[in-house]
């Protein structure tokens, strides 16, 4: 499925058909996330790995944006029993059925891009899939981090209110821990992900 915006395209894929795409997602994920404030020092290795958790998983959705061809965003979801236990078992440990919940994976869009309603397609078509599957929860979880952090850029402006307009909300007592290497140390760290839930 494909819609012409004039400028941009953006369709969504599932299944096998998200295998010609792997590579640049890949890329691109590496490329964003190691902006504030997930500093993920990615790659293509564990990128490739995990993205095949999407390929194998048949009521995934990924959601592409191009311009002229490249690959400029993308926004993953599938259901949360298909994720990462380290996703689901917070959720488990809450009482909350993980068979019931999407999750929306993460979303990545190259810096001039942002801001012009691109985040908002993201959220509606996985929120389509995420009806489509029957879930009664969409999920999705994001890193904490210390307000004074040294890496913290002073002009950064957090992204809760526009998830909020989204019609999602922090569920206090529900988060996870994750642990990736970071730039520009190059260790491993463990971080804090808070879950914010939007019922369907």
């Amino acid at each position: 499925m494909g819609v012409d915006d004039k400028r941009n395209t953006i369709m969504v894929v599932r299944g096998e058909a998200i295998l010609p795409y792997l590579n640049a997602i890949a890329a691109l994920r590496i490329s964003v996330f190691r902006e504030w404030p997930y500093l993920y020092d990615g790659s293509e290795a564990y990128e490739a790995k995990y993205l095949h958790s999407y390929v194998y998983e048949p009521n995934s959705c990924v959601v592409l944006v191009q311009h002229k061809q490249k690959l400029i965003g993308a926004s993953t979801a599938l259901p949360l029993t298909a994720a990462d236990p380290a996703f689901s078992q917070p959720f488990k440990s809450l009482g909350i059925d993980p068979a019931e919940v999407f999750y929306f994976g993460e979303s990545v869009l190259l810096s001039e891009w942002r801001g012009q309603g691109i985040g908002k397609a993201f959220f509606a078509e996985r929120l389509k899939a995420a009806r489509e599957y029957g879930s009664r929860i969409a999920a999705f979880c994001a890193v904490e981090r210390q307000e004074n952090h040294p890496l913290r850029p002073i002009d950064y402006r957090p992204l809760d209110a526009f998830w909020q307009s989204m019609g999602f909300e922090p569920e206090a007592g529900l988060k996870a821990k994750f642990s990736w290497r970071e730039v520009p140390s190059g260790k491993e760290s463990e971080n804090t992900l808070q879950f914010w839930l939007k019922p369907q």
